[in-house]
């Protein structure tokens, strides 16, 4: 599986409701996790879900006559693959622009120095 590839946003947040929830999860109780958030009709979460099966991004067991899923990469590894991939093409590898581009993005002072401690502390 691809983790640089990036998801299309309904696929990530099926992807980001699985994550918050503890597996194997249901149908249902991921359409309940994205009631608020990004709703969508149970057949379209299905549809979704089956998408990120072929792609290596979530597996599913047969119980009964329902299914329960399961996510084989975690939110970590998508994350860094996708950091990976922002650094490569949008930032052209330069670790500089790259800083650049996180400092004028509206981080605060405070979390600008949180960024500093954690990379100075060896945490990151």
């Amino acid at each position: 599986m691809d983790t640089t590839r990036r998801l299309p946003d309904g696929e990530l947040a099926v992807m980001q409701a699985l994550w918050d929830l503890e597996p194997p999860v249901t149908s249902g109780e991921l359409q309940q996790r994205l009631k608020e958030s990004h709703p969508m009709a149970l057949t379209t979460l299905l549809t979704v879900l089956t998408r990120l099966g072929e792609k290596g991004f979530v597996k599913s067991e047969k119980e009964g006559r329902s299914s329960r899923y399961f996510p084989l990469i975690t939110r970590e590894a998508y994350l860094a693959g996708q950091s990976r991939r922002f650094l490569d093409q949008v930032c052209g590898g330069s670790l500089s622009a790259f800083a650049a581009a996180l400092c004028d993005s509206g981080l605060t002072r405070e979390e600008l120095d949180e960024l500093r401690d954690l990379l100075e502390r060896g945490t990151l």
